[in-house]
């Protein structure tokens, strides 16, 4: 086993998420205080996702201290090993404030260039505290929820295909996705939006979903769950940006992605 071996990087990813989610869960039961709002005034940042944050940084300083570091809520840092850990503390915040049980802490190692189009996802890990779910997932190594592994359906019902997506923080977007959505459910059964898109793509690999899109992601959204999708047999793409710069997601079951894809672009 060498220090960039997957499946060490997936125990690794796997410990820090679950340590975090239960630390994220404990402020949860305390109150949730609003440190700050970021790109909107709906897009906010809990005292809850800065110091869940932090205790993944301090972790990985202890034990990688050569790799890096992409976070939603600190500076980067490149590092010098190759390997850089991509890190949402508390993905779903506003589900997170209100109380909704659907928030996860989402890890990932990838190697390569800090972008998600250059780099390679080796490990992910994404644990739903409220559930106690621990979605994860080693490159080559198949996906897993628990110790149970994962598999996607190749298509979806007869009845049409159950997708799931989000909408933006900046209201000047929200036509732009509602008109998307109308696009697209021809082909839906239903459609879910359920607040927390490390959540909604890990479904995908569950088969709770046979598909989900959304303009708008970071790479600490998808970097963990992105993996856990592909390696569970599923197919996952991020498109090129918008005019508002804002890129486009979709994963779904092999039978169902080109449509969608063909549906949910421009």
């Amino acid at each position: 086993m060498t220090d960039t071996d997957p499946g060490y990087l997936e125990s690794i990813a796997t410990s820090l998420a679950r340590e975090a989610g239960q630390l994220a869960l404990v402020r949860r039961s305390e109150g949730v205080s609003i440190a700050a709002t970021k790109s909107a005034i709906a897009d906010i940042v809990t005292d809850a996702d800065r110091e869940v944050e932090t205790l993944i940084r301090a972790r990985l300083r202890e034990i990688r201290p050569a790799d890096g570091f992409l976070g939603e809520e600190s500076d980067a840092d490149p590092g010098t090993s190759g390997i850089t850990w991509v890190v949402d503390p508390i993905d779903g915040t506003v589900n997170y404030a209100y109380g909704i049980p659907s928030y996860a802490v989402s890890i990932a190692a990838v190697q390569g260039p800090l972008n998600p189009g250059e780099w390679t996802a080796l490990a992910g890990a994404v644990y739903v505290p409220p559930l106690d779910e621990m979605f994860h997932a080693a490159r080559g190594g198949g996906a897993w929820l628990g110790e149970r592994r994962l598999r996607v359906e190749t298509d979806a019902s007869a009845a049409g295909a159950l997708l799931a997506t989000g909408f933006g923080y900046d209201p000047t977007t929200h036509a732009g996705d509602l008109t998307r959505v109308a696009r697209v459910m021809p082909m839906a059964r239903d459609i879910r939006r359920m607040g927390a898109a490390s959540i909604d793509l890990c479904s995908v690999a569950a088969g709770r979903l046979d598909g989900y899109f959304e303009r708008g992601l970071k790479p600490w959204d998808h970097a963990a769950a992105g993996l856990i999708v592909t390696e569970s047999g599923g197919r996952f793409g991020v498109f090129p940006p918008d005019e508002t710069g804002r890129v486009l997601v979709i994963a779904a079951v092999p039978g169902i992605y080109e449509r969608l894809s063909g549906l949910a672009q421009p």
